[in-house]
C-alpha cells in the first residue's frame, strides 16, 4: 500500500528523505536508494506500508537473540526493500526486489500476534525494518497500547537516522543489530553504506532496550582477528554484557567467496571473549 512517508522535507523541486543516513535527495518520479520511498508531486510516499512478504513463528534464538526471553517463540514478519546492497545478502529476493506481498493492516497484525498460541510478540525481520518504518512504528505502538507485555523485536542493519530511531525505541524491547565490519571501506564496497551511523545506533539502542550484535565473518573480506578485536573492544566500551554473535559466512547472492574457516571462527571467539562476557558462534 502506498502511504505518505515520515521524515522528509521539500528542497526546491526535490525532496530530502532523512529516515536513514543516506539522506537521499529525490527528484519527482524517482525512488531513494531503498527503492520503496518515492517522490510524487512534492510528497514522499512509501510503497511497502503493510505489505507482508514473509511471516513465520520462529524460535527467538533464530533472530538471533540468545539472552532475551530464551526458549520462546516470536511471530516474525517482513516486507520488501532495504537501504543496503550487501553482496552476500541471504534474503536478497525480498530485500533487493519488490517481492509478492499481501497487505495486512496494523490492527489485523496486532490481533494475530495477540491471539497466536505460544507467541511472545512480533519480530520485524527478513528485510530491514528501518525502511518499513511507518508500518513498524504504528504497529509496535498499537501492540504496546493493547498489551504492554507483548514483545517487539527489530532485526536490523542499524542504518537509522537518530531521530527516527529514538522515536521508535520506546516501543521496542529488543534488537539484534548487524555490525557488518569495523571497516568503513567494507561498508562502502560490500554494503553500500557507512559504519559511523551503525555504531551510533548501537550506542543509542543499548541505553533503551536489550541489544545483541551480529557480525558475519566473510572469508577474504573481514575475517581477521584484528577486526574482531576492534568490534569486541567497541562493544565492551558500551557494555561488556552485550552479546556478540560471530556468524559463519556461506556463498550467497553476488558473493562467491568460500565459507569461513571454522578454525578461524574459534580463534575469533577466543579473541572476542577477552573483552565480552557473551560471545556466540553462529552457522557452524
Amino acid at each position: 500500500m502506498k502511504k505518505e512517508a515520515m521524515f522528509y522535507e521539500k528542497v526546491k523541486d526535490k525532496i530530502h528523505c532523512f529516515l536513514c543516513p543516506h539522506n537521499c535527495v529525490i527528484e519527482n518520479g524517482h525512488f531513494g536508494k531503498c527503492n520503496v520511498r518515492t517522490h510524487e508531486d512534492e510528497i514522499l510516499y512509501t510503497i511497502n506500508y503493510g505489505e507482508v512478504t514473509s511471516a513465520a513463528l520462529d524460535p527467538i534464538e533464530k533472530k538471533p537473540l540468545y539472552y532475551f526471553k530464551p526458549h520462546s517463540n516470536i511471530f516474525s514478519v517482513g516486507s520488501f526493500g532495504c537501504n543496503f546492497r550487501c553482496s552476500f545478502c541471504q534474503n536478497y529476493s525480498i530485500s533487493q526486489y519488490k517481492a509478492k506481498s499481501e497487505y495486512v493492516t496494523s490492527e489485523k497484525l496486532v490481533e494475530t500476534i495477540l491471539t497466536m498460541e505460544d507467541n511472545i510478540g512480533v519480530a520485524f525481520t527478513y528485510n530491514d525494518p528501518s525502511i518499513w518504518y511507518e508500518y513498524v512504528y504504528e504497529t509496535a505502538k498499537l501492540l504496546k497500547e493493547t498489551n504492554p507485555n507483548a514483545s517487539v523485536v527489530l532485526v536490523t542493519n542499524g542504518y537509522f537516522s537518530e531521530e527516527p530511531l529514538k522515536k521508535l525505541l520506546p516501543f521496542v524491547d529488543a534488537m539484534n543489530i548487524d555490525l557488518k565490519s569495523f571497516n568503513n571501506e567494507y561498508y562502502k564496497n560490500l554494503c553500500g553504506g557507512r559504519i559511523e551511523p551503525v555504531l551510533k545506533a548501537i550506542e543509542i539502542a543499548a541505553k533503551a532496550c536489550h541489544v545483541e550484535v551480529t557480525t558475519l565473518l566473510v572469508s577474504g573480506e573481514n575475517d581477521n582477528l584484528e577486526e574482531v578485536e576492534e568490534i569486541a573492544k567497541f562493544l565492551s566500551s558500551i557494555d561488556k554484557d552485550i552479546p556478540l554473535h560471530l556468524s559463519r559466512y556461506f556463498p550467497r547472492y553476488n558473493l562467491e567467496n568460500p565459507p569461513t574457516d571454522i578454525d578461524f571462527m574459534r580463534e575469533a571467539e577466543n579473541v572476542a571473549q577477552k573483552y565480552l562476557n557473551r560471545v556466540q558462534l553462529g552457522n557452524v
